[in-house]
């Protein structure tokens, strides 16, 4: 039956490929990319529930997670020894790696937990070489960094596939749609914003493939096709991501150069060379910043704020949100706070529980008696 279900995706694959994109055809072509996604759907529903085998167990712990993923002996390994206090077996051979070895990188008072996974193969998120356990790892975690040989950047292609096919979306929010299902009325499409990349033909015809024929569907962003199918699958994960080229000690800046201006390579990516140790600080720097995470420091009433041992919390948190990761009296009592620092206009103002902190503020929390 999974066979059956591959060969339907292959044949509208090639419809899709073999039909000329513009606007005529655009809606014709939503659906059928609309069709495919049902069926990875159904296919992975079936496999997961004939599926008996053993997952990875990982105990997330720490301010945030970051997953190593990268083909087989890239120097992942070596990079987590580097980077954490793990002890995670190195070795010249491919396969080094055969379970998730955690380890912990202390960066500006902050515990980032850091998993260095078994090497991807091409046609990991179909299952091959327990591909599908180890990028589930990823679609978990708070960042996901791209390790690559620097002698085979190609590589960096077939990853991009395979988390994109197991719903990862790298570096991408979620799309600002909303579909609101409505029991008459038929669909009523409206926007915030000029859609250039979606036409209402196209918009229904996509609906219709997931069985919505009453549905107020809301853009507040101009989006594509492909965005739109995932907002109607709605298991997509979203993770910042980074990409390494690992070995750089073997090449020079001039082979550097020409990787960046390769259309198929990220020009962003980190040079490194974990064996040599080169390049480590900036990356233990980027890796802080990529997760946003942000210091808050802690004042009891009466005395100095304790600036030696910050609370660790995401950008974009509230007052009461950071009272919820120090303990839960703190919610329950919670009267008003008193913070110093960039999120406020002056010096100790009082501020309620949705007072969104920043980097290096100061909170006191008052409660109730």
């Amino acid at each position: 039956m999974s066979d059956d279900i591959e060969q339907k995706i292959k044949d509208i694959e090639d419809e899709i490929h073999k039909t000329q994109y513009n606007k005529a055809t655009s809606h014709h072509i939503g659906k059928l990319k609309a069709k495919i996604a049902r069926l990875k759907e159904e296919q992975e529903k079936r496999s997961s529930s004939g599926s008996k085998g053993q997952g990875f167990y990982v105990k997330k712990s720490g301010d945030a997670t970051a997953v190593l993923v990268g083909f087989p002996s890239v120097g992942k390994s070596t990079l987590l020894n580097e980077l954490t206090n793990a002890e995670s077996k190195v070795g010249a051979y491919q396969f080094t790696t055969l379970d998730i070895i955690p380890g912990i990188m202390e960066y500006n008072n902050a515990q980032i937990q850091i998993f260095d996974v078994p090497g991807i193969i091409t046609g990991a998120s179909g299952g091959k070489g327990r591909g599908k356990e180890i990028l589930a790892v990823a679609r978990d975690a708070d960042l996901i960094i791209v390790v690559l040989d620097v002698l085979n950047p190609q590589h960096y292609q077939v990853i991009l596939k395979e988390l994109h096919d197991i719903g990862v979306r790298p570096n991408q929010t979620k799309p600002d749609v909303r579909v609101k299902k409505t029991g008459r009325g038929g669909v009523k499409v409206s926007s915030t914003i000029p859609l250039s990349k979606l036409d209402e033909v196209t918009i229904r015809s996509v609906l219709n493939e997931y069985g919505i024929h009453n549905a107020s569907v809301l853009f507040r962003e101009d989006i594509d096709v492909d965005q739109f199918i995932d907002v109607l699958d709605a298991n997509k994960s979203y993770v910042p991501m980074i990409v390494l080229m690992n070995k750089t000690d073997l090449v020079d800046e001039n082979y550097l150069n020409q990787l960046r201006a390769d259309p198929n390579m990220p020009d962003d990516f980190i040079p490194i060379s974990a064996d040599k140790k080169q390049n480590m600080d900036y990356l233990r720097e980027t890796i802080f910043n990529q997760l946003g995470l942000i210091r808050v420091y802690l004042k009891p009433q009466g005395r100095h704020a304790d600036m030696n041992d910050p609370l660790i919390i995401k950008k974009g948190t509230t007052v009461i949100e950071a009272c919820r990761k120090l303990h839960r009296e703190f919610v329950r009592n919670f009267r008003h706070a008193k913070v110093w620092g960039t999120s406020v206009k002056f010096p100790g103002q009082k501020v309620g529980p949705d007072h969104v902190l920043e980097d290096e503020d100061v909170l006191r929390v008052i409660l109730k008696k």
